[in-house]
This record gives C-alpha cells, sequence and structure tokens, in this order.
C-alpha cells in the first residue's frame, strides 16, 4: 500500500478501493462508489481520483463510466487511452 496519509479519509477510501481492480480489468465510477459505501458519491469519486497524486500507482485509469465511456483523467484522455491499451484493452 502506497502512503496515501496526505489525501483525505473518503480519498484515502477512493484510493484504497481503486487499488483492488486488477491490471488488465476496468470498474465504473459507481463500483468505487458503492465499494466504499456510498452508492450515491459518484461525482465525488471523480473527484477523488482527479486529486490522485500517484496516477501509474493508483491507477485511476482503470475506472470508467458505467456506459463504457472512459471519462477524464489527470493526465488527459490519451493517457488514460494508452495506459488501457497497454493493459490490454482494446478501445
Amino acid at each position: 500500500m502506497p502512503d496515501i496519509s496526505w489525501a483525505s479519509e473518503f480519498d484515502r477510501k477512493v484510493y484504497r478501493a481503486v487499488l483492488e481492480i486488477p491490471f488488465g480489468q476496468v470498474r465504473s465510477y459507481g463500483w468505487v462508489a458503492k465499494r466504499i459505501g456510498k452508492p450515491g458519491a459518484v461525482r465525488a469519486v471523480g473527484g477523488a481520483l482527479s486529486r490522485n497524486r500517484m496516477p501509474i500507482v493508483i491507477p485511476c485509469h482503470r475506472v470508467i463510466k458505467s456506459n463504457g465511456d472512459l471519462g477524464g483523467f489527470s493526465s488527459g484522455i490519451k493517457m488514460k487511452k494508452f495506459l488501457l491499451r497497454l493493459e490490454g484493452h482494446s478501445l
């Protein structure tokens, strides 16, 4: 587990959930929200991921919209696509 002491308690919960997503797989923002016990906090999950200081270590690129769209990424959507393709996704 990386040191995430710099993050708020909510953000730490989000990051811990995202760390559970296996290499090569994706989960939705809604999945993360439910995983942390806050099913209505989908937008807040996105906000927490936008504050992620370690976007490769905490693989927020593996979080996408429930409809399959990629959503956002702090390093840009091109980088998110690159990382997902690197993990075996065909986008």
